[in-house]
Formats: structure tokens, C-alpha cells, sequence
């Protein structure tokens, strides 16, 4: 099994429901609190250990609980935890989170996720370099973004960017990207094309190729999926479910397309292992309780079916 590597962040997350999103001002009644383990590069590591993938992550938590918890929620998980460093003095990352109706709004405090600089991945860089994939998001200091996709670049490890929150990225990091999945959002904010449509979507792929991306993929929710397989950009629809909470289903399918590839599966086939696994995270509440299990995926009829 080919080994990948997720550098990025780790929060907890603070969910509440609420009937609708309040006023500036208001306040409402909401329900059924919790508090899950989140962060972009958590969800993706916990997604691709529960697909099958052989996976570690990097990172920085506080002297918290809610670090400790964490890294040992991640264990349990099966993701190699060693690469990931206490911060003293400093919050783990937190996310506030509302639910409302299916879909959500987020409030991060990014903690000790803005502690990891480029001495920390000097030091644990063999790691990367050793790898087959690394999956990166934008979490954590550009900085440290940047100087991880260049090393895995100049080694020949595959890179896989989930580039959110998004910002403008450029050229030359774009350039040295294996795979990136932005949802309709943060594509049209990184190619400047504005999102309405498929077509527009697969024209954006297009200008995003022509940056000298390999694969070029771009989620859209209960639209489905545009990417290029090759030189040919493809629409490919996704299965009709009732969302119940939209938190990582990006996550579950990013650390999906790892774990498809890093088996030696077509980009196609890992799309549709990715819609899969996508589809099944929408139809729970919460981050990485609600990411599926590769038994889960490869018994996805049966369960959309039960639904």
C-alpha cells in the first residue's frame, strides 16, 4: 500500500442547528450541540485511513484538550500521528459551526494550525519525500503550503491540493500541483470565471489544465462532478440524497481520490469512488463522524437504497 501523507489542519468543531441563520444581532434558539473533531487536514486524513489508505498526518495542536483529543480521535482512526507537534501556550484550532437546513456557515479560529512553519517540515521532510501523495489545503500559512508542494514537487511525489479556504494561488504553484479539487466556489475564485453553469465549470477546468495541472476536478454538489480525464473534460452526475449536513463531504471525497489513486485506479474510477464516498457523508451530521468507511462505499447502493 503507497503511503500518503496529509500536512494541514486540525480543530475542533463546535456544531449547533439552528431553523435559519440569525441577524446580526439576534438571537435564536438552536439544538442538538456538539463538539467533533474537524480541520480541513484531519477530515481529508481521517476520510482516506477510513477508505483504506495507508495514511500520516502533519501538523500543530495546542496544550489543550482539545488537542489531546484530537490526536487520539486520529489513532483510533488508524492515521499515523507521530508528525503531529504540541504547540505551548497556544489554542488548538476551533471551528464554530451552523447548521441550518442541510447546509452550513463556519467561524475558525485558526490556533496553532498558523504555528507550523517551514522548519518544522525541514525537519520531518524525508517523510514527504518518501511518499506517494501528499494531500495539502489552505488551513496553514501559505508559506508552508508553497515550500511543501516545491519539495514533493522536486521529488516526484504526487500532490494533491484541496485548495480551501480559497485565495488567489500562482502560476508557478499551480503548475506544480498532481490534483486539485476546489468545489464551484473556490474554483471561481481561483480562475476568475464565474460558475452557473456545466459548461461553465468545464471551462474553467480547461484554463485551470492550461496552468499545467495534471487533474483538474471540480465538485459541485448535487450538480456532480467536471474534471478532465486527460485531454477530454467530463460531467459526471452524482446520486440523489437528502443532505443532511454538508461538512467534509469535500474532504471525504479529496481523501477519497488519494486513496483511489494511490491503488492504481483511473482517474475515472476514483471520481466515482469520490462521488461515493462524497454522497454518503452528506447524509450525516458532523465532520469526521459522519465520513464513511470503505465497507460503507462498497456498499453504497444498498445504503442510498435503505434511504
Amino acid at each position: 500500500m503507497r503511503k500518503i501523507i496529509v500536512v494541514g489542519s486540525l480543530n475542533m468543531d463546535m456544531v449547533i442547528n439552528t431553523p435559519r441563520i440569525p441577524k446580526l444581532g439576534e438571537t435564536i434558539i438552536g439544538s442538538n450541540f456538539m463538539t467533533i473533531p474537524g480541520g480541513k487536514g484531519a477530515n481529508q486524513a481521517v476520510a482516506a485511513a477510513k477508505l483504506g489508505g495507508d495514511v500520516s498526518m502533519i501538523g500543530c495542536v495546542g496544550d489543550d484538550i482539545f488537542g489531546q483529543n484530537l490526536r487520539e480521535n486520529l489513532k483510533s482512526c488508524n492515521v499515523d500521528i507521530q508528525n503531529i507537534r504540541g504547540i505551548k501556550n497556544v489554542s488548538t484550532g476551533v471551528a464554530v459551526i451552523t447548521v441550518c437546513d442541510g447546509d452550513n456557515t463556519i467561524i475558525l479560529d485558526s490556533g496553532a494550525n498558523f504555528k507550523i512553519d517551514c522548519n518544522v517540515i525541514d525537519k520531518i521532510s524525508e517523510v514527504i519525500i518518501d511518499s506517494y501523495m501528499v494531500i495539502i489545503q489552505l488551513e496553514i500559512p501559505q508559506e508552508v503550503v508553497e515550500y511543501v508542494i516545491a519539495l514533493a514537487y522536486k521529488n516526484k511525489v504526487k500532490v494533491l491540493l484541496n485548495p480551501a479556504p480559497a485565495r488567489q494561488l500562482s502560476d508557478e504553484l499551480l503548475s506544480k500541483v498532481t490534483i486539485f479539487t476546489p468545489n464551484e466556489t473556490e474554483c471561481e475564485i481561483i480562475a476568475g470565471i464565474s460558475i452557473n453553469s456545466i459548461e461553465d465549470a468545464k471551462s474553467a477546468v480547461h484554463y485551470l489544465r492550461n496552468k499545467g495541472i495534471q487533474n483538474v476536478i471540480v465538485t459541485m454538489g448535487k450538480n456532480g462532478v467536471v474534471y478532465n480525464s486527460g485531454e477530454a473534460v467530463i460531467h459526471k452526475k452524482v446520486s440523489t440524497v437528502k443532505a443532511v449536513d454538508t461538512t467534509a463531504a469535500g474532504d471525504a471525497f479529496s481523501g477519497a481520490i488519494a486513496v483511489a489513486l494511490s491503488e492504481g485506479k483511473t482517474i475515472d474510477e476514483a471520481v466515482d469512488f469520490g462521488n461515493k464516498a462524497g454522497t454518503l457523508t452528506v447524509m450525516k451530521i458532523g465532520a469526521q463522524i459522519s465520513l464513511p468507511t470503505r465497507q460503507d462505499v462498497e456498499n453504497f447502493e444498498e445504503i442510498i437504497c435503505q434511504k
